[in-house]
């Protein structure tokens, strides 16, 4: 990786650096996996691997427990499939938990290379530039988590407290968002039953910051890519006649502009290692779950329970916008790309002189070649692939309609 600048040009670059990234320490800290800083105590190293454990093992009680629910507990297949999509969005969140785990030195080189990327900005215009892809990403983090929090909030709070109590010989208890086996604990009984809800409710805080995590990292590590895009069409423009402010050669200029290019494509790739696996977790977390909520509304739907109702719509709503958030920020990124090699091409380059044009196809043709954030390297993620996630999820809705109704 080329590094441009060695000087730091930017002096409020820790201030910018914070408000671009701020929303996902917070979300991604509180859960242990936001990366520590260098000069980390071991207290602090101690108290993330602590955090790290707990989380886990909520997500994982949750996962066990319905589990068997489904096995030793109930024989109805309606029920089944109920307690079904609670469990494979409780897996969909542990497997992004792990992944950030595992990723924790590419989130990390990431950040890093965001703060030099603050550290080079040499006018107040390019900082503007990348101000507002900050403030761009930070409304998409914002709504993700209005979504997210709003979906579950519903589920876990909303429609367990006003669920009549259920009446099964002596016992008489309140409904669970996520059934518990009895065979860990009979949460019909008191206090038990009034136990369970509080905790699943913390564990419900858990998953929505795993799941609004992972979009607000897309999101935020995306637009940063799209700003410095922006900034380097800008410098383009500038680059036969330069900019009054500066005192610099044709060289210098072009020689800036390519390293920052590679920069750029460096990040991208550094984000598409990151994002790759999560990206695979939530397209296929989401299809499922989208088909499974849909079934839930369809067969509740005779019962007149609005509330319930209400709930299904807004986890659909929910679990299709974080996948239209992927790929929405893989569309975003892609054209900001093929901008890069129009603007090369708009530019007065028939007025550098002797070969000095020729450096501008490399940049012309790397702009033009795919580049793109996928998941897992198989489904480009755009808005043409947020329609295909859609229509799959309603083809395996009606192929299990077909089955079971």
């Amino acid at each position: 990786m080329v590094s441009i600048l060695t000087s730091v040009k930017n002096t409020n670059y820790k201030k910018d650096l914070d408000y671009s990234t701020e929303l996902n320490r917070w979300l991604l800290k509180q859960i242990g996996v936001w990366p520590a800083s260098i000069n980390a105590s071991w207290m602090e190293i101690i108290l993330y691997r602590f955090l790290n454990v707990v989380c886990t093992s909520l997500i994982g009680f949750l996962i066990l427990s319905a589990s068997l629910y489904i096995i030793v507990d109930v024989k109805d297949i309606e029920m089944k499939l109920k307690t079904i999509g609670p469990i494979s969005f409780c897996l969909m969140v542990l497997a992004k938990y792990w992944l950030f785990i595992i990723h924790e030195k590419d989130i990390s080189r990431c950040v890093s290379h965001m703060e030099t990327d603050w550290k080079n900005v040499k006018s107040e215009n390019d900082r503007q530039i990348m101000m507002n892809s900050a403030l761009f990403g930070r409304r998409i983090v914002i709504v993700s988590a209005t979504f997210t929090y709003g979906g579950v909030f519903f589920y876990q709070v909303v429609l367990p407290l006003t669920s009549a109590k259920v009446v099964i010989g002596n016992y008489t208890f309140k409904p669970l968002a996520y059934p518990i086996s009895r065979i860990i604990v009979d949460a019909r009984q008191s206090p038990a039953n009034e136990l369970m809800i509080p905790l699943e409710c913390l564990c419900g805080f858990v998953m929505n910051a795993v799941t609004v995590g992972a979009c607000s990292l897309a999101a935020v590590f995306a637009l940063h890519a799209c700003g410095q895009l922006k900034v380097m069409m800008s410098c383009l423009k500038n680059l036969v006649d330069g900019r009054p402010d500066e005192n610099n050669s044709v060289n210098d200029r072009l020689t800036d502009i390519v390293q920052q290019h590679v920069r750029i494509l460096s990040f991208v790739a550094f984000t598409e290692d990151l994002l790759q696996e999560i990206s695979l977790v939530e397209v296929l977390g989401c299809t499922l779950n989208i088909c499974l909520l849909g079934y839930n509304l369809i067969a509740d739907w005779d019962k007149g329970d609005m509330v319930s109702d209400m709930t299904y719509i807004a986890l659909i709503i929910s679990f299709a916008f974080n996948i239209f958030i992927f790929c929405y920020i893989g569309e975003l990124l892609g054209d900001e790309c093929r901008r890069v090699a129009e603007e090369t091409y708009m530019i007065d380059w028939y007025r550098l002189q002797g070969r000095k044009s020729l450096a501008l196809l490399l940049i012309i043709a790397m702009s033009s070649s795919s580049i793109k954030l996928t998941a897992g390297k198989f489904v480009e993620l755009s808005i043409s692939s947020f329609g295909d996630v859609i229509k799959a999820s309603f083809a395996y809705l009606n192929m299990l309609r077909t089955v079971t109704m």
